[in-house]
């Protein structure tokens, strides 16, 4: 292919416009007269996911096999960037050997509440260790020519009613918070793509916001690649090209493209960020056609690494009495259900089909462990069975040790769905109290991709190890873990509170309103426990591991920060020391009290001492100064934090910092923000945290409109339509009590009415979401005829505008 400037002028204005959409479900637009093949994407945040025959974008249509990786929340616990672009590499390896050009992730967003039910995808409650880690996943990636697409951008923390809701966030909180991983991401690791999130940003939508895409991506951080938008996440595609957006996925047929070229024509459009977008589109099909031939997969070798990154990933919370690992011989129980199905992955967009699934009675049957009995313990529907919980009290009974393996249901970790809860099912409780009083050393594994509330039941557990979605060879790696092949070395990505009403989001969280509002501001996760003083049951970056280590000799500047850490124990192990800065000086802004700014995994022998150098760069005493519309540091002097978690800390010092001066805004002055007390933030007060007013949370009561959910049916004027409305809402409601849901039906109830057109392919066209709009107004009729005919005229209109765009010229007929 030509470079972009020359086949830019070689296309008419409708395949400029065309080539800004998608060609179906997976591929771009080629455009061969002008020399511009299509390119293949693929879902891949952890494994992927090339769909065979049939696509869809939920994960429901077969796909081919691939190596799944540990999820991100997963792999986040290894705190190792080195790790993570290894798992990198091999995914753009996958990727190229199967075809695929755009590899849709890694994906970033913060983990605002521990509900979010795509947190499994998601690396953390922290930006700087989300960035850093993802960062590592591009390089990896794009190491193999295969374009890299960290997502979702931005503010997306929501499952519900995610396609139309308005995260209302404040710029401070924006920029420090929610987009800090991403300006990571791309100033260290210059991804050729990056998605757009479903959300409306402060009232816009993410794929047309020209502040997030044009203002602060392209011109302060300096990206050059394609943004493209989610899927279904395109609304209005000339504001799309006047605000950034790049490509519209998947297929909306011809309708955007004519939208586009209309505008153009109109004057309403200026043709140069029409080219702009299209240069854009260009550059990603130049750098992803120009790699070689691909290499060869080794699925051993990548299965090995799965292993190896399960493993380093896992965080062991509790270990009473040193009693893992085990010793050989020891007579050991395997109870749950998850022992021979194992969880261990997520459901919707990033399911993969692996190579292969070990499970833990196959992988305890290959140490010198003696497995006495399997026994089920639970049902997976929670349905409590006394005959399980007595054949498990009795397998527990009769063996040296209990490993319980327990954790959540397929829907908590699920695209679309939030969790409604951090607990564990109660019939998984009462099995543990039962095969605890039968077998005090009893072995907990947890199985799920994030936070779970331990309290009510940790007592009954003489250990317990956190697996989250552990990939394919998962239970590989419990297997080393438990039995001292291997070491844990995982720390928490994540808070792990004492009960759910802990947290700052517990009230709000997820919004049902139009607008989520983010009243919270900077204190996310343990920016809030540790400056609100609340108690937690495992801090962030806590984890055991099977040898002990000290920390001697702290030096810091502004710039570096040393610290001695020694081994002190019998056997070798690794220690992630972990850098906080916190304000010394009073400070004109509110601050959290100290934020993780460096860290390091650092792997010694029993005895050895290593001088571990950490940098804290640019972004260690920054803030975002709201009046300057700038970062900023303020002068004065700064506590450096040195442990291995954010509540165990040893060791400060103190360093005096140049900066400027910095200027108060409104929600400096508000007591909430100055003391973390954010859970319950007045309106006045968030109303100063923005430095507006608050919009209106409320859904228009007269008529639904195209960007409304369709769940509002239930509202619709149309009594035919709220009838049926109502049957398909009871069936949903009764798969939801039954932990089955249909991914579809709930993608379908959150998205907005305008999908109907841009989720069809080039069968429909937005006249036709006005029409069906138009019947459930109350005009069922007169609307049927109309939905109709729009149908009519606009396969019509297709036909004629994909001739058009196939001779490159005008054709006759409609237009």
């Amino acid at each position: 292919m030509d470079g972009p400037a020359d086949v830019l002028r070689r296309l008419t204005t409708l395949q400029k416009a065309a080539l800004l959409s998608g060609e179906n479900v997976w591929q771009t637009r080629a455009v061969p007269t002008a020399g511009v093949p299509a390119i293949r994407l693929a879902d891949g945040p952890h494994g992927l996911r090339r769909q065979l025959g049939a696509a869809d974008h939920l994960g429901l249509a077969a796909s081919e096999p691939a190596t799944c990786f540990p999820t991100a929340a997963t792999v986040a616990g290894s705190w190792d960037p080195e790790l993570a672009e290894r798992i990198g590499a091999a995914l753009g390896r996958e990727a190229a050997a199967q075809g695929v050009d755009v590899l849709l992730g890694p994906g970033l967003n913060i983990t605002r509440s521990p509900l979010g039910g795509r947190n499994f995808e998601y690396f953390s409650e922290d930006p700087e260790l989300s960035g850093l880690l993802a960062a590592a996943y591009v390089r990896g990636i794009q190491s193999e020519g295969v374009a890299a697409t960290p997502k979702h951008f931005a503010v997306n923390s929501q499952e519900l009613r995610r396609m139309v809701s308005d995260s209302v966030v404040d710029e401070r909180t924006l920029r420090e918070i929610y987009l800090t991983a991403f300006e990571i991401v791309v100033r260290e690791a210059r991804p050729w793509a990056l998605m757009s999130a479903y959300n409306l940003v402060n009232g816009t939508y993410a794929h047309e916001n020209r502040h997030l895409l044009t203002e602060i991506l392209r011109g302060e951080w300096g990206f050059d690649g394609a943004v493209i938008s989610d899927w279904g996440g395109g609304d209005d595609p000339v504001a799309a090209v006047a605000g950034g957006g790049t490509l519209e996925m998947p297929s909306p047929g011809f309708d955007s493209a004519r939208a586009i070229v209309a505008a153009v024509e109109r004057g309403d459009l200026d043709v140069a960020d029409l080219d702009a977008r299209v240069i854009e589109l260009l550059r990603l099909v130049e750098r992803v056609t120009a790699r070689g031939a691909p290499g060869e997969v080794d699925a051993a070798a990548h299965d090995a690494l799965a292993r190896r990154a399960a493993a380093e990933s896992a965080v062991l919370l509790r270990n009473s009495d040193a009693i893992l690992p085990l010793a050989p011989g020891t007579r050991v129980a395997l109870i749950g259900d998850f022992v021979t199905e194992p969880r261990f992955q997520g459901a919707g967009s990033s399911l993969v089909n692996p190579t292969r699934v070990a499970n833990l009675r196959d992988a305890m049957a290959a140490t010198e462990l003696v497995t006495t009995a399997v026994a089920q313990g639970f049902r997976r529907d929670e349905v409590p069975d006394a005959a399980l919980v007595a054949e498990a009290v009795g397998a527990a009974r009769d063996a040296d040790l209990a490993v319980l393996m327990l954790g959540l249901p397929e829907i908590a970790d699920a695209e679309g769905l939030d969790r409604s809860t951090l607990a564990i099912p109660a019939d998984q409780i009462a099995l543990l109290r039962a095969v605890a009083a039968a077998n005090p050393r009893t072995v907990v594994v947890l199985s799920a991709g994030g936070v779970i509330e331990t309290g009510p039941w940790i007592d009954d557990a003489a250990a317990l190890l956190h697996a989250y979605l552990g990939g394919q060879a998962g239970a590989d790696a419990i297997a080393d873990l438990l039995t001292g092949a291997a070491a844990p070395s995982g720390r928490l990505a994540e808070t792990f509170p004492r009960a759910l009403a802990d947290g700052a989001t517990a009230r709000t969280f997820p919004s049902a309103a139009r607008t989520a509002e983010y009243r919270e501001g900077l204190y996310v996760g343990y920016r809030f426990f540790d400056s609100a003083g609340v108690d937690v049951a495992f801090p962030f970056g806590f984890g055991l591991t099977y040898t002990t280590f000290a920390y001697a000799n702290l030096r810091a500047t502004p710039d570096e920060v040393r610290i001695e850490v020694t081994n002190t124990g019998s056997r070798a192990g690794a220690e992630v020391v972990q850098v906080y800065v916190g304000r010394r000086s009073p400070s004109v802004v509110h601050r959290p009290r100290r934020e993780l700014k460096a860290f390091a995994k650092v792997r010694l022998e029993p005895g050895e001492t290593r001088d571990v150098v950490l940098t804290l760069g640019s972004r260690g005493f920054r803030h975002f100064d709201v009046s300057a519309g700038a970062w900023a540091v303020e002068a004065g002097e700064y506590d450096i934090h040195v442990g291995p978690n954010v509540r165990d800390i040893e060791h400060v010092a103190t360093v005096t910092v140049d900066g400027g001066e910095t200027t108060a805004s409104g929600a400096d002055e508000v007591a909430a923000y100055r003391t973390a007390d954010v859970r319950d933030v007045s309106d006045a007060d968030f109303a100063a945290l923005l430095g507006r007013p608050i919009p209106s949370s409320h859904w228009p009561v007269d008529r639904l409109g195209v960007n409304d959910p369709i769940d509002r049916l239930h509202v619709a004027r149309s009594r035919v339509v709220r009838a049926i409305f109502r049957l398909v809402e009871r069936r949903h409601q009764r798969a939801l009590r039954a932990g089955r849901p249909d991914l579809n039906v709930v993608f379908v109830f959150n998205a907005p009415f305008r999908a109907i057109s841009k989720m069809s392919g080039s069968r429909t066209t937005h006249a036709v979401t006005d029409a069906v709009l138009f019947l459930v107004n109350g005009h069922t009729f007169r609307g049927a005829a109309r939905v109709v005919a729009a149908y009519v005229h606009g396969r019509r209109d297709e036909r004629a505008t994909r001739e058009e765009f196939r001779r490159g010229r005008r054709s006759p007929g409609p237009s």
